[in-house]
């Protein structure tokens, strides 16, 4: 699947694509337990679309990575599309960007 045929309230989503941006995580406290978010620019050659990233997710990417989505759900918040792999979803990091020590 591309990025530009994510639909709004779609399931199962499979796609691969490129993180570009990274916003600073935030936490919440839900029923007692802390929870960690994070929002991230995600591409392909087709468009982009916003990726979040919950709890261990956050750690685990950086930019310029590429990510695979498996089984991922998309909804929406404040009127753009937001793609997660969610609950029942997978976030695999493909290939990661090179860490440079000068």
């Amino acid at each position: 699947m591309e990025i530009k045929d994510i639909e709004v309230r779609q399931g199962k989503i499979d796609v691969s694509g490129e993180i570009v941006s990274k916003e600073e995580p935030r936490e919440f406290d839900k029923f007692g337990n802390k929870i960690r978010v994070c929002n991230c620019d995600f591409k392909d050659d087709s468009g982009n679309i916003k990726l979040t990233l919950w709890n261990d997710e956050v750690e685990k990417v950086n930019v310029g990575d590429i990510v695979k989505i498996t089984n991922g759900y998309c909804n929406e918040y404040q009127g753009e599309k937001q793609l997660t792999a969610g609950k029942f979803g997978q976030l695999e990091i493909v290939k990661a960007e090179e860490v440079k020590n000068d």
